[in-house]
């Protein structure tokens, strides 16, 4: 096998299921967020700027 067909090779694994690998992840990082165990999670990090650092002593 060839430099430029191994070129080829990658070129088109890339181009096809590297686009639908990077899709997948893209979604799953978009949604991860809404997901019903992380309304906690997600409240805290939204208040954490408005806590003073003597809260909780």
């Amino acid at each position: 096998m060839s430099a430029h067909s191994t070129y080829d090779a990658l070129r088109h694994l890339a181009d096809s299921w590297g686009l639908l690998a990077m899709m997948i992840v893209f979604l799953a990082l978009c949604l991860w967020p809404f997901r019903p165990g992380g309304k906690a999670r997600n409240e805290d990090a939204a208040q954490v700027i408005f806590k003073d650092e003597n809260d909780g002593e």
